[in-house]
């Protein structure tokens, strides 16, 4: 291997163009290995002869020789490595990182890391966040930097900060670990945004995801979506048909305790649940969603003012309180109230007998602001439409799709039994 000083020399003359960047590249890979590494200790005033932005791709390769020895972490921890890391990342050329995406994948990693290891996950929040822009092929890429960013957002308990990469739509996945860590996560952004509809449906992905076997992103996320679903909607629904056999066969032997929650919910007694979850205390505390198991206990009062709607015109705030088991009829009013408030119910309180008077949803569809609500529903979901089929398209004609096909048919395939493939294709 040369020199380091001649690495460095290489590295500034050789990132420019395209042709100059494959040239380096070579050279990179050619020094890389036990040799740089064992010479890692002596990288870091080489930081300083290079610019992040411009030579990011011989930058990328001795951070990551360097960040490789424990001992440098050790002597360097905290101090001006992990700021010259975060710098690094938020100013690196993303053409230039992603000739070398694994190395760059380490980085980030070792800073997710060390950040928490101080106790200081905020930090890592704009160098990850900028990090898993310039790896993404398109903003419809997943990455396996997502699931490490949004695990620093979850820490830092900046949950708004996730919604960087959580409004996206994804439609590439490199690992299929990736798509379960990040609808778990991200799913545990919305509970903490109180968001439960969007929580409900990362959650679901999680659990209908195809899937060979069963794995413990999988049984985790299924606990939460027990609960958020009886928070959001009163209920766990069944699994649909293109959840995996086993998802339906195995999740509820491994989540049994929640889906006892689940049918004590249903009989619409608060004291019952409330024992419930009292008897189960430290399960629910092991699992880390005794907080979210409150919040199920809380919502039995909203949905049993629900059921009132279904069955009075008219109702006392004392009878109310009587039939959900608050205390008193002024507790009554302050969930009549919330509920009101969020458009759960559409009722009004007469405060001088103490009635309430359940209405029928006033919404007439027809104003300015929901016409345009609906019409960019139907555009998003053209959309969507459009890209499903383009990839259905693609997948019909995948040579590796056909072949299995084929075979699990007992035969080789041939092109007469896949008609619906468009003959653009051919």
């Amino acid at each position: 291997m040369e020199s380091v000083e001649a690495l460095v020399a290489h590295i500034q003359a050789l990132s420019g163009s395209a042709d100059e960047l494959a040239q380096l590249h070579g050279l990179l890979k050619q020094a890389d290995g036990d040799a740089l590494r064992a010479r890692s200790g002596a990288l870091l005033p080489f930081f300083s002869q290079l610019h992040p932005g411009a030579h990011s791709l011989g930058y990328l390769f001795l951070l990551d020789a360097f960040l490789s020895a424990p001992a440098n972490l050790r002597a360097h921890a905290g101090g001006d490595l992990l700021a010259t890391v975060a710098d690094f990342l938020i100013s690196c050329s993303a053409d230039q990182i992603r000739l070398s995406p694994d190395k760059f994948l380490n980085v980030c990693k070792v800073l997710k890391s060390e950040l928490m290891q101080l106790n200081a996950p905020i930090r890592g929040i704009a160098p990850l966040r900028a990090a898993v822009r310039k790896i993404q092929a398109s903003s419809e890429h997943l990455t396996s930097l997502h699931a490490e960013y949004l695990t620093l957002c979850l820490l830092a308990k900046q949950y708004k900060a996730g919604l960087s990469v959580l409004e996206d739509d994804i439609f590439e996945v490199d690992q299929p670990k990736d798509l379960f860590l990040y609808c778990y996560y991200g799913g545990m952004i919305y509970i903490g945004l109180k968001k439960f509809r969007k929580a409900l449906e990362l959650l679901h992905n999680a659990v209908t995801a195809p899937m060979s076997s069963l794995n413990a992103i999988t049984i985790e996320a299924y606990k939460k979506y027990v609960l958020v679903s009886l928070i959001q909607n009163g209920q766990v629904p069944s699994f649909p048909k293109y959840a995996s056999s086993t998802a339906q066969r195995n999740l509820k032997n491994h989540a049994q305790i929640y889906v006892d929650l689940s049918t004590c919910y249903g009989n619409g007694s608060y004291s019952e649940l409330e024992t419930f979850i009292q008897s189960n205390t430290e399960k629910f505390q092991t699992d880390n969603n005794l907080g979210l198991v409150k919040q199920v206990l809380s919502s039995m009062y909203k949905r049993n003012i629900q059921r009132l709607t279904q069955t009075y015109l008219t109702l006392s705030l004392e009878d109310i309180a009587s039939s959900v088991q608050l205390n008193t009829p002024k507790e009554a009013e302050m969930h009549v109230l919330r509920m009101i408030e969020d458009g759960e119910i559409h009722a009004t309180i007469n405060q001088k007998d103490g009635m309430v008077s359940f209405h029928e949803d006033p919404e007439q569809y027809k104003s300015s602001e929901m016409v345009e609500h609906i019409d960019s529903s139907i555009q998003r979901l053209m959309a969507l439409s459009k890209k499903l089929t383009s990839i259905d398209e693609n997948i019909s004609c995948d040579y590796a799709f056909l072949m299995k096909s084929g075979r699990e048919r007992g035969r080789g395939f041939d092109y007469d039994d896949f008609d619906s493939v468009p003959h653009k294709y051919f």
